[in-house]
């Protein structure tokens, strides 16, 4: 068994935190189009976006996105 990042939870994590996407831009420096594609799981967020974003949010990295159990 491995585990694996499954959907992006930012959209949840924004909402939470009653926070835009354009806020979260803004605040972290990322483009509203990279926030964009993070939300819409077009693209993986790297480790040091992870970090930058979890600590804006209040969150653990795990926390960004749901967590696959992957059978080998």
């Amino acid at each position: 068994m491995s585990l694996s990042r499954g959907r992006c939870r930012l959209r949840y994590l924004l909402a939470r935190e009653e926070m835009r996407q354009i806020d979260l831009s803004k605040r972290t420096g990322y483009s509203r189009h990279q926030i964009s594609n993070w939300v819409n799981n077009r693209e993986l967020m790297s480790w040091e976006a992870g970090l930058t974003v979890s600590f804006i949010l209040n969150c653990h990295m795990e926390d960004l996105y749901e967590i696959v159990t992957v059978k080998c």
